[in-house]
């Protein structure tokens, strides 16, 4: 199956050459982002995509001066709500009800969501959306496998800076997640020729027959 064999590909890039991707494969990897599952459909997260070579030198050293954050082509912030609110909830069923038309069993699902979260700790709610973010993020680091295109994801930066930086919480939003795409570059990145390691099936998948 070539999907497996895409994934089989991919790695952790340690090291990128500095090669633009094409717009048609960073496209397709958004796309496959948005079309990315979440609790409720809410999709309760925003991407930012850093083409900027300035703005990527300011978020390097906030990154633990990881050079892949200034050697890729794109870099996606995948920056959360802080908080589910009424307005944001609101918001998601009017834009699903344009599309579909008004249906009673699924405003009736508004309004339990709405019982539900407003009114929650923020920061659970936070925790939440984060969770449906990661999600995404996986889709789009298997479709950049499915272009070639190389990825490193990160946890390790100082996200109340990057924060600060990209004026995120004047817009509810907080970051949780970098990823670097781009091209490995085969002469400084370590991990190139290492053997991907995961653990086996045997121990690790436990069928419930």
């Amino acid at each position: 199956m070539q999907f497996i064999e895409d994934l089989k590909w991919r790695y952790a890039s340690k090291a990128m050459n500095g090669k633009k991707i094409d717009e048609s494969k960073i496209n397709n990897i958004l796309e496959s982002i948005i079309l990315a599952p979440t609790s409720s459909g809410l999709q309760p997260f925003e991407i930012l995509v850093v083409k900027n070579s300035e703005l990527k030198e300011k978020i390097k050293p906030l990154a633990f001066n990881q050079s892949v954050i200034t050697e890729c082509s794109h870099l996606l912030v995948f920056a959360v709500w802080d908080d589910y609110t009424e307005e944001r909830i609101n918001h998601a069923f009017e834009v699903s009800h344009g599309i579909r038309g008004f249906n009673q069993e699924w405003d009736n699902y508004r309004k339990r969501l709405l019982e539900m979260y407003v009114g929650r700790p923020a920061q659970e709610n936070f925790e939440h959306a984060a969770r449906q973010a990661y999600i995404a993020f996986g889709f789009a680091i298997a479709t950049a496998a499915t272009e070639r295109v190389d990825s490193t994801p990160i946890e390790g930066f100082n996200p109340e800076a990057v924060d600060a930086l990209l004026e995120l919480k004047a817009k509810g939003l907080r970051s949780v997640l970098l990823l670097p795409l781009g091209y490995r570059d085969e002469q400084k990145d370590w991990l190139v020729d290492l053997k991907k390691v995961r653990k086996p099936k045997a121990g690790f998948i436990t069928d419930l027959d």
